[in-house]
Protein backbone atom coordinates (compact mmCIF):
# COMPACT_ATOMS: atom_id res chain seq x y z
CA UNK A 1 0.00 0.00 0.00
CA UNK A 2 1.19 3.71 -1.02
CA UNK A 3 1.37 5.57 2.52
CA UNK A 4 1.58 8.49 0.38
CA UNK A 5 -1.29 8.29 -1.64
CA UNK A 6 -3.85 11.06 -1.44
CA UNK A 7 -6.98 9.95 0.81
CA UNK A 8 -10.22 9.57 -1.02
CA UNK A 9 -13.26 12.20 -0.22
CA UNK A 10 -14.88 9.87 1.04
CA UNK A 11 -12.09 8.62 3.56
CA UNK A 12 -12.01 12.79 4.19
CA UNK A 13 -15.07 13.32 5.20
CA UNK A 14 -15.08 10.36 7.27
CA UNK A 15 -16.00 6.99 5.93
CA UNK A 16 -19.42 5.58 5.92
CA UNK A 17 -20.84 7.28 9.29
CA UNK A 18 -20.14 10.69 8.13
CA UNK A 19 -21.35 10.35 4.72
CA UNK A 20 -24.45 8.15 6.17
CA UNK A 21 -25.20 11.46 8.44
CA UNK A 22 -24.64 13.50 5.29
CA UNK A 23 -27.27 12.05 2.93
CA UNK A 24 -29.94 12.20 6.29
CA UNK A 25 -29.44 15.56 7.21
CA UNK A 26 -29.57 16.15 3.45
CA UNK A 27 -33.19 14.38 3.12
CA UNK A 28 -33.93 16.00 6.37
CA UNK A 29 -33.58 19.29 5.10
CA UNK A 30 -35.64 18.38 2.18
CA UNK A 31 -38.40 17.33 3.97
CA UNK A 32 -38.47 20.35 6.22
CA UNK A 33 -37.57 23.61 4.46
CA UNK A 34 -39.92 25.41 2.52
CA UNK A 35 -37.54 26.41 -0.06
CA UNK A 36 -37.27 22.98 -1.19
CA UNK A 37 -40.97 22.12 -1.77
CA UNK A 38 -40.29 21.91 -5.65
CA UNK A 39 -37.59 19.58 -5.21
CA UNK A 40 -39.51 17.51 -2.48
CA UNK A 41 -42.69 17.02 -4.33
CA UNK A 42 -40.95 14.83 -7.00
CA UNK A 43 -39.88 12.25 -4.41
CA UNK A 44 -42.26 9.37 -2.90
CA UNK A 45 -43.77 10.02 0.80
CA UNK A 46 -41.24 7.45 2.45
CA UNK A 47 -37.56 9.15 1.58
CA UNK A 48 -36.07 6.21 2.70
CA UNK A 49 -35.10 4.20 -0.75
CA UNK A 50 -34.17 7.54 -1.73
CA UNK A 51 -31.84 7.82 0.63
CA UNK A 52 -30.15 5.04 0.42
CA UNK A 53 -29.66 5.06 -3.08
CA UNK A 54 -28.17 8.65 -2.97
CA UNK A 55 -25.89 6.99 0.22
CA UNK A 56 -24.43 4.04 -2.48
CA UNK A 57 -24.18 6.57 -5.45
CA UNK A 58 -22.09 9.32 -3.38
CA UNK A 59 -20.24 6.25 -1.92
CA UNK A 60 -18.66 5.14 -5.18
CA UNK A 61 -18.51 9.14 -6.23
CA UNK A 62 -16.64 10.27 -3.44
CA UNK A 63 -14.39 7.19 -3.89
CA UNK A 64 -15.13 4.40 -1.41
CA UNK A 65 -17.29 1.31 -1.69
CA UNK A 66 -18.89 1.06 -5.15
CA UNK A 67 -22.00 0.25 -3.37
CA UNK A 68 -24.73 1.54 -6.05
CA UNK A 69 -22.55 -0.05 -9.29
CA UNK A 70 -22.52 -3.64 -6.99
CA UNK A 71 -26.48 -3.43 -6.37
CA UNK A 72 -28.02 -1.37 -9.14
CA UNK A 73 -25.38 -0.77 -12.20
CA UNK A 74 -24.46 2.01 -13.89
CA UNK A 75 -25.36 5.22 -11.59
CA UNK A 76 -26.88 6.11 -15.69
CA UNK A 77 -27.86 9.80 -13.62
CA UNK A 78 -29.79 11.60 -16.73
CA UNK A 79 -31.49 8.62 -17.80
CA UNK A 80 -32.69 7.65 -14.02
CA UNK A 81 -33.79 11.45 -13.40
CA UNK A 82 -35.92 11.65 -16.84
CA UNK A 83 -39.33 10.77 -15.63
CA UNK A 84 -38.96 13.65 -13.32
CA UNK A 85 -39.33 17.23 -14.26
CA UNK A 86 -35.98 18.56 -13.38
CA UNK A 87 -34.88 22.24 -14.17
CA UNK A 88 -32.55 25.07 -13.02
CA UNK A 89 -35.45 25.52 -9.65
CA UNK A 90 -34.97 21.85 -8.73
CA UNK A 91 -31.51 21.81 -8.95
CA UNK A 92 -31.11 24.77 -6.85
CA UNK A 93 -33.28 23.45 -4.49
CA UNK A 94 -31.42 20.16 -4.12
CA UNK A 95 -28.41 22.32 -3.90
CA UNK A 96 -29.70 24.22 -1.04
CA UNK A 97 -29.91 20.93 0.75
CA UNK A 98 -26.80 19.98 0.42
CA UNK A 99 -25.31 22.70 1.02
CA UNK A 100 -26.80 22.61 4.34
CA UNK A 101 -25.76 19.10 4.89
CA UNK A 102 -22.45 19.51 4.06
CA UNK A 103 -21.44 22.25 6.24
CA UNK A 104 -22.55 20.45 9.15
CA UNK A 105 -20.94 17.46 8.30
CA UNK A 106 -17.29 17.97 6.06
CA UNK A 107 -15.00 20.66 8.20
CA UNK A 108 -12.68 20.57 6.04
CA UNK A 109 -13.03 23.69 4.28
CA UNK A 110 -11.35 22.97 1.04
CA UNK A 111 -13.10 20.03 0.38
CA UNK A 112 -16.80 21.41 0.85
CA UNK A 113 -15.83 24.34 -1.78
CA UNK A 114 -14.81 21.06 -3.94
CA UNK A 115 -17.57 18.79 -2.94
CA UNK A 116 -20.06 22.12 -3.40
CA UNK A 117 -18.18 22.84 -7.46
CA UNK A 118 -18.99 19.05 -8.24
CA UNK A 119 -22.23 18.76 -6.96
CA UNK A 120 -23.58 21.83 -8.64
CA UNK A 121 -22.20 20.67 -11.82
CA UNK A 122 -24.19 17.12 -11.55
CA UNK A 123 -27.10 18.82 -10.10
CA UNK A 124 -27.34 21.00 -13.39
CA UNK A 125 -26.46 17.99 -15.51
CA UNK A 126 -29.63 16.26 -14.39
CA UNK A 127 -31.79 18.99 -15.77
CA UNK A 128 -33.98 17.97 -18.07
CA UNK A 129 -36.38 21.06 -18.66
CA UNK A 130 -36.14 24.55 -19.11
CA UNK A 131 -32.43 25.37 -19.19
CA UNK A 132 -31.93 29.36 -18.50
CA UNK A 133 -28.34 30.78 -17.97
CA UNK A 134 -27.21 29.76 -14.51
CA UNK A 135 -26.51 32.86 -11.84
Amino acid sequence: MNETATPTPYARIGGEPALRHLVRLFYEYMDTLPEAYGIRKLHQADLSSAEEKLFMFMSGWLGGPQLYVQKIGHPRLRARHLPFPIASDEAEQWMLCMRLALAEVVTDEELRASLDKSLTELAYHIRNRNFPTRP
